[in-house]
């Protein structure tokens, strides 16, 4: 049947978008997509969100990650068969210990990655230079995080092992990149008031830990700094959830009305009583390079939505509505409550984190709508955190 998609370049002004190249019914998934690199975000992972150190895939299973987000040994989880989590599989790497979720991942990562990135026995030592850096990335990035150092020594990291480095270059060249100016914008969102500061001393502790001759130009403080842009541009958040998929199954479950009532209301409360725990950080979460899916270009009535159905890195693109060939794809860099906002409002977010100004359908109907925000937009105006950027996309 052949791709249900391809990238095509559109103008220099817009760069690449993604096409049908044939009729895409609703719900259908136009493409399945795995990363070609991706890692969890630091804080996350500080935070014992333990999730498998390649594929993303959550380790715990689905009542440990409950009894983990409520603060509460003591939860039972009725019908334990329906986690999907198998402990039985998981791996260590025997040098430095971390845990992948079977020996497939454990051998991917060794073969792309892991043995330029391997602490072996220095994952404590907080003097290693690669402990280093991770350090003074979370002390510039708290959460909510948006992105990760480590997907860059990742990048790095994988052109280093590889036997045929120009593959991978000019697979990283595939992801839209910005002009200087552009680029300066990204890291200072990324990085705060600091950032000429806070970015020299990440280019030095990373030329300390990763540095390489071929990659050169990745290190001098242009090139960092592009990588840094290509990272924050394209970036595309991943979450996974052992009790999401949990919840997920329990769904499809063919329950008497009384029993699935039941289910229903506890599943509601157990939410309820996470959410003022936890808060929103339910998920493992980190973020992933993605080819096809870095050329779907935004909408505010996006025609299709990013998720991770399988509980790992793999991203399903699938249509929101009828899609005819030789139709745009777009997905929405917004998440729901954003969208519902007034054009003037989306757009400032837009192009605070994106460097673009909206004009999909839904903004030119609404372009002669006043430019300001209404009284209660104001009121939520300081409430838009970086949190909510990370698009819906981190929503399982």
């Amino acid at each position: 049947s052949g791709a249900a998609a391809e990238a095509r370049f559109i103008s220099s002004a817009k760069g690449k978008g993604l096409f049908a190249t044939k009729n895409i019914h609703k719900g259908e998934t136009v493409f399945v997509e795995r990363p070609v690199v991706s890692s969890q975000f630091l804080w996350n992972a500080l935070y014992n969100y333990r999730a498998c150190d390649h594929c993303l895939r959550a380790l715990e299973t689905a009542e440990e990650n409950a009894q983990r987000l409520l603060g509460k040994s003591s939860l039972v989880l009725p019908h334990p068969e329906q986690c999907s989590i198998r402990k039985d599989l998981h791996q260590q790497c025997p040098r430095c210990q971390v845990t992948y979720c079977s020996a497939e991942c454990r051998q991917a990562a060794l073969e792309q990655y892991h043995q330029v990135l391997c602490l072996g026995p220095s994952r404590d030592d907080p003097t290693h230079p690669l402990n280093k850096l991770q350090e003074a990335w979370r002390n510039m990035h708290y959460p909510p995080e948006t992105s990760s150092i480590m997907l860059m020594a990742r990048m790095v990291a994988s052109v280093k092992q590889a036997k045929d480095k120009e593959w991978w270059i000019k697979v990283f060249s595939q992801f839209c990149s910005k002009t200087a100016n552009e680029e300066e914008e990204i890291v200072h969102k990324l990085l705060g008031d600091k950032f000429k500061g806070q970015l020299e001393l990440l280019r030095l502790l990373f030329t300390e830990a990763l540095y390489d001759e071929y990659l050169s130009r990745w290190f001098t403080p242009e090139g960092f700094r592009s990588l840094f842009a290509l990272v924050g541009t394209n970036g595309q958040g991943i979450g996974t959830s052992s009790l999401s998929q949990w919840v997920h199954a329990c769904d499809a479950l063919d329950l008497p009305m009384l029993q699935r009532e039941e289910l229903d209301a506890f599943i509601d409360q157990l939410y309820k009583d996470i959410e003022k725990e936890s808060g929103e950080f339910l998920n493992c979460e980190g973020s992933g390079l993605y080819v096809l899916q870095s050329c779907c270009n935004h909408s505010c009535i996006p025609n299709a939505e990013t998720s991770f159905p399988e509980n790992n890195f793999l991203l399903h693109l699938t249509a929101l509505e009828d899609i005819e060939a030789g139709e745009e794809i777009c997905i929405s860099y917004l998440d729901c409550c954003q969208r519902e906002r007034s054009r003037h409002s989306r757009n400032k977010i837009l192009r605070e984190n994106y460097l673009f100004t909206c004009s999909c359908p839904k903004c030119l109907a609404q372009a002669d709508d006043a430019d300001v925000t209404s009284d209660e937009e104001e009121e939520g105006e300081g409430e838009t955190d970086d949190a909510e950027l990370e698009d819906e996309m981190t929503d399982v």
